[in-house]
């Protein structure tokens, strides 16, 4: 499924109506360059995750992990300043693959090998200042969920 986003509010807006749709367990893959909205799409799958949003401050860049609680558990990853996957293995992350937890990982290819089968990716690109299309792979019933 390909989504395409003008704004940061569209691409929390999508980001919200993913969220809603997401149970126990899933694991949200996020991909791109640097700048290209994972972080924005990121806060939007909070929200829609029922996380207040005075509880939502920043990417977990320097913390690699934040955790929420919403209508689940929610742990939202930023794999950006890890160089391999031993580092990756170091901080304990799978332990988050393995619960309740709805598991949001950006930079998600810094631990590919470390990735459930069953798992949402999202390809992002920049097709302009404030244009993003988003690549969604995800099982049927969210692609209905998501669909207009």
């Amino acid at each position: 499924m390909e989504l395409i986003s003008s704004s940061h509010e569209e691409t929390q807006k999508i980001g919200k109506a993913i969220g809603k749709l997401l149970t126990a367990g899933d694991v949200v893959c996020l991909y791109g360059d640097l700048g290209s909205g994972k972080t924005c799409l990121a806060q939007g799958i909070i929200k829609g995750l029922d996380v207040a949003e005075d509880k939502y401050l920043r990417s977990p860049t320097f913390t690699l992990i934040n955790q929420y609680k919403g209508r689940m558990p929610v742990c939202h990853l930023d794999l950006y300043r890890l160089d391999n996957i031993n580092e990756v293995e170091d901080i304990g992350i799978e332990e988050h693959m393995c619960g309740d937890e709805v598991v949001i990982i950006e930079w998600a290819e810094r631990m590919e090998k470390l990735l459930p089968e069953k798992k949402i990716d999202i390809h992002i690109s920049s097709g302009g200042i404030n244009t993003r299309k988003f690549i969604i792979s995800c099982p049927d019933n969210m692609v209905k969920g998501l669909t207009p």
